[in-house]
């Protein structure tokens, strides 16, 4: 019987063969995978954004909350009563000096002509 080294060859290179192509498919999944590194990446820029708003949104809340223990009966500033209750009825206390200003020229038709006497 003769052999020849033909397929001997082709079942060692096999083998090896196998071996990279499925080290291949578990790097690529490693890397572009659902669950892989730059997934990883886009989730952390994500947790990193949301930290930010979420620490923009305490910093608010905090102000809030500052105010509010302004206008708690056991601790009310009157100034802060005062501003706040102007602010909502638009009232102006008889000693303040108000300063009216003329629109903008792009909201007010008015001001498309100057007025004589003005």
């Amino acid at each position: 019987m003769i052999r020849t080294r033909e397929p001997l060859r082709l079942r060692h290179a096999l083998v090896p063969l196998v071996g990279l192509i499925v080290i291949s498919y578990f790097a690529y999944h490693a890397v572009y995978g659902q669950h892989g590194f730059i997934a990883w990446l886009s989730l952390q820029n994500r947790v990193d954004t949301l930290d930010q708003q979420l620490a923009e949104v305490r910093a608010a809340r905090e102000q809030l909350d500052r105010q509010v223990a302004l206008l708690r009966p056991e601790s009310l500033d009157p100034d802060l009563l005062d501003e706040r209750a102007r602010a909502t009825l638009g009232f102006a206390n008889p000693n303040d000096i108000v300063i009216f200003r003329e629109r903008p020229a792009a909201t007010s038709p008015r001001n498309a002509a100057p007025q004589p006497g003005r």
